[in-house]
């Protein structure tokens, strides 16, 4: 896809986030405190990433999942850019970036996927 129709479909932020590794403002995104049930999938390339019942509320400021929809669905690299080590995340369909995976998520995974609202897209069941 030409990056300039991307933009015009997804938006300015949603194209910073994604294909600029920009991270929205914390509280700021439309999913932070959305909880209807659902399929989040990527705002990019409409590849299904996150189902409802792994979201949980972490006061972080973005959406928080547990474990992806697949395993295969995410790429995941270190990510050094803030001074700390850290682990982004991206589409591993198209590779838009999505945010960051940490290890202080609940049980079983002790996973939180921190994603930006702009980078994806409800679909309600």
């Amino acid at each position: 896809m030409v990056k300039s129709n991307l933009k015009n479909r997804i938006g300015g932020l949603a194209y910073e986030v994604t294909q600029n590794l920009a991270t929205e403002p914390p509280h700021s995104g439309k999913y932070n405190d959305f909880f209807e049930k659902g399929i989040y999938k990527c705002v990019c390339c409409n590849i299904k990433l996150f189902n409802s019942s792994t979201k949980f509320q972490s006061k972080s400021g973005w959406p928080s999942f547990s474990t992806p929809a697949d395993k295969y669905v995410i790429n995941y690299s270190e990510d050094n850019t803030s001074g700390t080590k850290r682990v982004e995340i991206k589409c591993n369909n198209c590779n838009s970036h999505l945010g960051h995976v940490f290890d202080d998520g609940p049980k079983p995974s002790k996973k939180r996927y921190c994603i930006n609202s702009v980078s994806l897209k409800f679909e309600k069941k």
